[in-house]
């Protein structure tokens, strides 16, 4: 049984939260559309249900103490995973929905165009996507599952591997107009574009070429969109996953330099939560998913 003192009621949380979000009274109670005695007569509410005092009282304004800015991360989470949950429940009140996390690369150029596939054959799967870029608590932010590149060390996670990334390092016609390259060795002067999540990627490169690492210098990028659009404008060398780069070198945006592909620094995997693995819609999008990246015979 849960005890009702360590429940607070939506209303007195989500005028604590707006308190914390805005700074004042005033506009927590704009954004809340109540009048600034409510949200005080909430707070007073709230401090008295959990025995705990959580706002100094100074010239009539209330200021955070540190355990309600502490306690306010984790309602925060709290309240963003119940208003998931209703959406999820709106969208689908049949049930089947699924929380997954993507890569925005991953995302948008390789999952993407193959979810109609997905949906076709799972009309009664809602899927919510929404991107991260670094590793986070599944639990915590309410997703089901999460696409991610690295290893298989994401912790209290099962596994799925989906495939080994593979690199092609390229330029634009016109920056290979004003650049001659004939050698691998050629690069080691020119801007090579870096990318913060795979800080070895250059060195792996030059090594396949038979040439000792060099993680030479340029431009540094959180994510593949804006390093493709910088190589594409001629601004240096950029090396990017096959999947990226194969529809900019068919389109002639980029040309591809020397070996077309390479053995990158990880694979992408797909990991969920371990007691969520028996969830209807995950097990549906986890063997979809394996068999669209299971090789080809």
């Amino acid at each position: 049984m849960r005890s009702r003192r360590f429940l607070p009621s939506v209303s007195l949380l989500l005028a604590f939260e707006a308190v914390l979000r805005t700074g004042t009274t005033a506009e927590a109670a704009r954004s809340l559309n109540l009048t600034q005695g409510a949200i005080s007569r909430l707070i007073k509410q709230l401090e008295q249900q959990v025995g705990a005092k959580l706002f100094d009282r100074k010239q009539q304004r209330l200021v955070a103490t540190a355990a309600a800015r502490s306690y306010v991360r984790n309602i925060s989470r709290a309240l963003d995973a119940i208003e998931r949950a209703t959406l999820e429940l709106v969208s689908n009140p049949n049930g089947g929905a699924l929380s997954l996390a993507i890569l925005p690369a991953f995302g948008t150029r390789w999952l993407a165009p193959r979810l109609g596939r997905f949906q076709s054959s799972h009309p009664g799967v809602t899927l919510n996507l929404a991107t991260r870029l670094k590793r986070f608590n599944l639990d915590a932010e309410g997703f089901d599952a999460a696409i991610h590149f690295g290893t298989d060390d994401w912790r209290s996670a099962d596994h799925l591997k989906l495939f080994d990334e593979r690199v092609t390092a390229c330029a634009s016609p016109a920056f290979l107009t004003h650049n001659k390259i004939h050698r691998p060795e050629d690069l080691l002067d020119l801007p090579l574009f870096q990318i913060e999540s795979r800080p070895s990627a250059w060195p792996v490169w030059f090594e396949a070429h038979g040439l000792s690492g060099s993680s030479g210098h340029g431009m540094l990028f959180d994510q593949f969109a804006p390093m493709t659009q910088a190589a594409i404008a001629g601004l240096g060398v950029a090396l990017l996953p096959s999947y990226l780069a194969a529809p900019e070198i068919a389109e002639k945006r980029l040309v591809a330099l020397f070996k077309e592909e390479v053995a990158g620094v990880g694979a992408y995997w797909l990991v969920w939560p371990t007691h969520r693995a028996d969830y209807p819609p995950l097990l549906a999008f986890r063997e979809w998913l394996a068999e669209q990246t299971r090789p080809a015979q």
